[in-house]
């Protein structure tokens, strides 16, 4: 007997930064229902696990946190060390922040968790456009990582990335047109994982320079 499938049904990954929470509004207008999903992968922004969390509970939706300890036991970078100096990458380099395998990671549970739900929607906030040079946000491995999930576990599996094509400002904009800037307060970004953020690593550099670029003034605090 075949498995049925909630197909108007997501489960967002949700960090509790800007994009995945424009994602999940988002989501809210596409989908009848949404859970998310959070990582506690020992990052130093842990403010963003708090954030997701607070934004949750604002708008009453499932919500599950999972420990993944293993990436900072195998990786070294500026997002699980504190000895890592938060640095943007050169021509031909990755950027201090990268962390290696964790966008495929959390696609592979996430998918685990939608799946013992009957849930074939995954909604992630992964970008080509604007973003950190990091190689599991391009578009070509979001394919082969959804042909690979339905392969690994017999599900129709559709990984969805509205802002995949889209600029920092135009991702504040459809935040915007989604009726969700207010949610955006309560969002965290900063690599540093300060609070007021810092206004001076990649992340928030590159979040101030969207909501310049669209003309509105960020919603939350700087330094």
């Amino acid at each position: 007997m075949a498995m049925s499938v909630k197909n108007k049904e997501a489960v967002v990954l949700h960090s509790g930064g800007q994009d995945s929470t424009t994602c999940l509004a988002w989501a809210l207008k596409k989908f009848d229902s949404v859970r998310l999903i959070s990582f506690d992968y020992g990052q130093r922004h842990k403010t963003e696990i708090k954030a997701a969390q607070t934004i949750a509970k604002k708008l009453k939706l499932s919500h599950k946190t999972i420990k993944l300890p293993i990436l900072k036991e195998l990786t070294k970078n500026a997002l699980t060390d504190k000895s890592v100096k938060v640095k943007a990458g050169k021509k031909g380099t990755l950027p201090t922040t990268f962390v290696d395998g964790r966008n495929a990671l959390f696609l592979n549970i996430a998918a685990i968790y939608a799946k013992q739900h009957k849930i074939p929607n995954i909604v992630t906030g992964v970008c080509q456009t604007d973003y950190s040079g990091y190689p599991d946000c391009r578009n070509d491995f979001i394919k082969s990582m959804q042909k690979t999930l339905q392969l690994a576990m017999e599900f129709p599996f559709k990984i969805h990335t509205p802002l995949m094509f889209l600029t920092k400002a135009q991702t504040v904009a459809l935040m915007d047109k989604l009726g969700g800037l207010e949610l955006l307060k309560y969002t965290h970004t900063c690599y540093e994982g300060v609070s007021p953020a810092c206004g001076k690593c990649p992340a928030c550099k590159l979040r101030l320079k969207g909501f310049k670029e669209y003309g509105i003034d960020d919603l939350i605090y700087y330094r």
